[in-house]
């Protein structure tokens, strides 16, 4: 299904990076936006230069469109109030741009660390509650949080894609069961444009890895890589699949949290 306009915040990002061919193939305008220059590559790509801090900046960027791919702000572990101005009130302003312009969907960058204090040795679904390895995931369950708000509260459909590690290959132990490849994160995000959504969804974008944590979303998408073909290169992984791992690893250390609270 080809859709007609969307807009993708947070293009020039890793994610964006990897999704921008997939989304663009579906949409008649793909509206690329981030704060640093980017440079269109196709002649239904558009190229918008904004830092959008405010309501009345994402109105501009956002009428119009059949759907949101928000995926700027806060990547990792930074102060909370930081956090909560970038990846939380930066969303809420997406979700009532969209509310007040009739974009029907907004699909969501979220993450795995917002559930990375379950343990390594547990499967886990969307629905159970947030157990955040760090500061970064707190943002994340507001994100969804407010996700749900909207849906239940003013009909929006939103998708939120708790994003694996996104990396060209595994680079850990951890990665056997978090990675997510490009192409396999290109193809979440295109099936999440258009899967029937009724309000709110959560699901984990996750290759299909042998050792993977979470359970695959019902989107339309099936993963095509394992990071159990590069298992080789870690010959001690076994150990970090164990009681008492959790799921973030060195996300879930005290050491990784600490220097943002001072």
């Amino acid at each position: 299904m080809r859709l007609g306009k969307i807009v993708l915040t947070g293009a020039a990002g890793r994610v964006g990076a990897a999704v921008r061919d997939g989304l663009r193939a579906r949409a008649e305008r793909l509206v690329l936006v981030d704060r640093v220059p980017i440079e269109a590559r196709a002649g239904n790509e558009e190229v918008v230069t904004a830092e959008l801090d405010g309501l009345g900046a994402v109105l501009e960027v956002v009428r119009g469109a059949d759907v949101v791919v928000h995926l700027s702000g806060i990547p990792d572990e930074a102060p909370l109030p930081d956090l909560l101005q970038a990846n939380v009130l930066g969303t809420h302003h997406v979700f009532e741009a969209a509310r007040l312009t009739g974009v029907p969907r907004v699909v969501l960058a979220g993450s795995n660390r917002l559930t990375g204090y379950y343990p390594a040795t547990r499967t886990l679904g969307p629905d159970l509650a947030p157990r955040p390895d760090g500061l970064y995931g707190v943002s994340k369950a507001a994100v969804e949080a407010l996700g749900h708000l909207y849906a239940d509260k003013f009909g929006l459909q939103i998708v939120s894609l708790r994003i694996g590690s996104l990396e060209p290959e595994p680079e850990d132990a951890r990665h056997l069961a978090t990675w997510l490849s490009p192409r396999d994160c290109a193809g979440f995000f295109a099936a999440a444009l258009t899967a029937p959504v009724d309000g709110f969804v959560a699901g984990y974008a996750v290759s299909a890895n042998a050792r993977r944590f979470w359970e695959l979303p019902d989107l339309g998408y099936t993963p095509l890589d394992n990071a159990e073909a590069f298992a080789a290169r870690f010959p001690g992984a076994g150990a970090f699949f164990v009681d008492g791992m959790p799921q973030g690893g060195s996300f879930a250390e005290a050491a990784y949290t600490l220097p943002h609270l001072r």
